[in-house]
């Protein structure tokens, strides 16, 4: 059975490197993908990825920019832990989840999983930004460079899982 993953490039392009996961999913799209893939680019609007999530997937890797304070450039690989908003008071959930135009991967996850759309096989592919608050357009040099890192380490994400599920 083909597993349905979404690949899903984050990002504003007009904020330097905080465009580095369209980037990516603008490679990706590029490029041969497994059955069952499909790069959409959600740009900075967190519920057009819920809008998204409600088609029913199997599995989500969200390329981003990520700051983790490591040198610019760095490629991570992130399982995320999603809150359960059940487990939250009204005043934590209002924070977490109210104001959507504030939406990170992270809350958008929130929200998707609040609302029974979110696969249970998630993962972010992340990138530490050198500058992801500028106004301007284009990547610095140390993470345009690593689009390609980002590219190739998505595509080996999607092959180990679909290994792991062949062998069930």
């Amino acid at each position: 059975m083909i597993q349905r993953t979404l690949v899903a490039g984050v990002g504003n392009v007009l904020r330097g490197d905080d465009g580095f996961g369209v980037a990516v999913a603008e490679r990706l799209a590029r490029s041969s993908l497994p059955d069952g893939v499909t790069v959409v680019e959600t740009g900075i609007a967190g519920i057009a990825l819920v809008q998204e999530l409600q088609q029913g997937w199997d599995a989500l890797v969200v390329v981003d920019a990520v700051d983790r304070g490591r040198p610019p450039g760095t490629v991570m690989v992130i399982e995320p832990e999603i809150v359960d908003v059940g487990a939250l008071s009204w005043d934590e959930r209002n924070d977490v989840i109210a104001d959507m135009h504030l939406a990170t991967p992270e809350r958008v996850m929130v929200l998707a999983r609040a609302l029974g759309v979110l696969p249970s096989w998630v993962r972010i592919v992340g990138c530490q930004p050198n500058d992801a608050e500028s106004v301007r357009q284009g990547l610095s040099a140390d993470v345009g460079a690593a689009v390609g890192l980002a590219a190739a380490e998505v595509l080996r994400l999607l092959a180990e899982r679909t290994a792991a599920e062949d062998v069930r």
